[in-house]
């Protein structure tokens, strides 16, 4: 079957959830135009699977008109019953840099008991680039969930407010050198005088891909 347009709408319209997955897998292969148009359709499914995967292309389809990106996006983050969509929202909003929807960004955080969604928005704040995140990135740090400890980490980092190091620099112990490694890349985002004297206590890390990424930060400042 020669891939156009009109079949993979066809696809789309097909009462078989495997046809309709396929046609969301061929839009890479649409003009963006085209394939922005059927991915708000496929945004819509009545199968999550669908819905999922329509969302995360939304992270790159989404430049079409980000207005509409940004409504069908934040619908789906609010409104739909499956965390996993909520959660490829949340990533395609931060994909996207669509400060905007920080407000709602932060109300699933704090309402929100699956910590795939709030993982998602916390790494989506990191993208985003907001100083508004600041003090929501700082209360994932507490969080029970290494990996929402890490997504934080990381979003501090990319979210380059020195207020963020003296809060970071408490995992420099942490016994899970994962958590040591994002706290060295954030580091070295980071700078300054505080970052690199931390930064010296990581170069000696036990873990070699600690002290390589802290070797690194310090090379390069």
């Amino acid at each position: 079957m020669s891939i156009t347009p009109e079949s993979v709408r066809e696809l789309l319209g097909s009462e078989d959830l495997g046809e309709r997955l396929k046609s969301v897998n061929l839009f890479r292969q649409l003009d963006p135009v085209v394939a922005f148009e059927l991915a708000q359709i496929a945004a819509a499914d009545q199968n999550a699977r669908v819905r999922y995967a329509a969302v995360s292309q939304l992270a790159s389809l989404g430049n079409q008109n980000l207005q509409l990106a940004y409504d069908l996006l934040t619908d789906r983050l609010l409104n739909d019953p499956e965390p996993d969509v909520q959660a490829a929202a949340a990533d395609s909003l931060g994909g996207l840099h669509l400060e905007d929807a920080f407000d709602h960004l932060a109300e699933v955080y704090q309402t929100s008991g699956e910590w795939l969604v709030r993982f998602s928005i916390v790494a989506a704040l990191g993208e985003l680039g907001s100083v508004r995140a600041f003090d929501l990135l700082k209360d994932a740090l507490n969080s029970q969930e290494d990996l929402l400890k890490m997504a934080a980490i990381s979003s501090l980092g990319e979210l380059g407010d020195s207020r963020a190091i003296p809060l970071l620099v408490e995992f420099v112990n942490h016994p899970d050198w994962q958590i040591r490694h994002r706290l060295a890349q954030a580091l070295c985002r980071l700078g300054g005088n505080e970052a690199r004297e931390v930064l010296k206590t990581l170069a000696k890390d036990n873990v070699e891909q600690v002290a390589t990424e802290a070797n690194i930060g310090l090379s390069a400042s």
